[in-house]
């Protein structure tokens, strides 16, 4: 693949989404009220404060299932062609997840999985 298929594929990628932007910005009805621009809350007024803050546990527990979905997207290719790249890749992989259990283990101690 040259370069010049890569400028194609990013020209043409930028020409779809901006085509599909500026159409929807076209056709797409349009209605201005009063109550377009408020905040969706079942149709009802709000009450208090609108604006929450939520416990940093959700997002540590979030970042940390992310950190293990990623090292699936790592470890699914290795495994496929696991026989092809020999012992020397298995041993990357041991280390790679040692250091994923180390940070596991640590998440853990600082009782980051403790849902509350």
């Amino acid at each position: 693949m040259g370069l010049e298929a890569i400028i194609v594929f990013f020209i043409s990628g930028i020409v779809f989404v901006g085509g599909a932007m500026i159409a929807s910005n076209l056709l797409a009805p349009k209605s201005k009220n009063a109550y377009k621009d408020d905040p969706y809350e079942c149709g009802l007024p709000t009450e208090g404060p609108t604006h929450v803050q939520f416990k940093v546990g959700y997002y540590l527990f979030a970042i940390l299932f992310l950190v293990f979905d990623v090292e699936m997207v790592f470890l699914v290719p290795w495994a496929v062609v696991m026989k092809s790249i020999g012992g020397i890749a298995l041993l990357e992989a041991l280390i790679f997840l040692i250091i994923l259990g180390l940070g596991l283990l640590y998440a853990w101690k600082k009782k980051a999985l403790v849902w509350e």
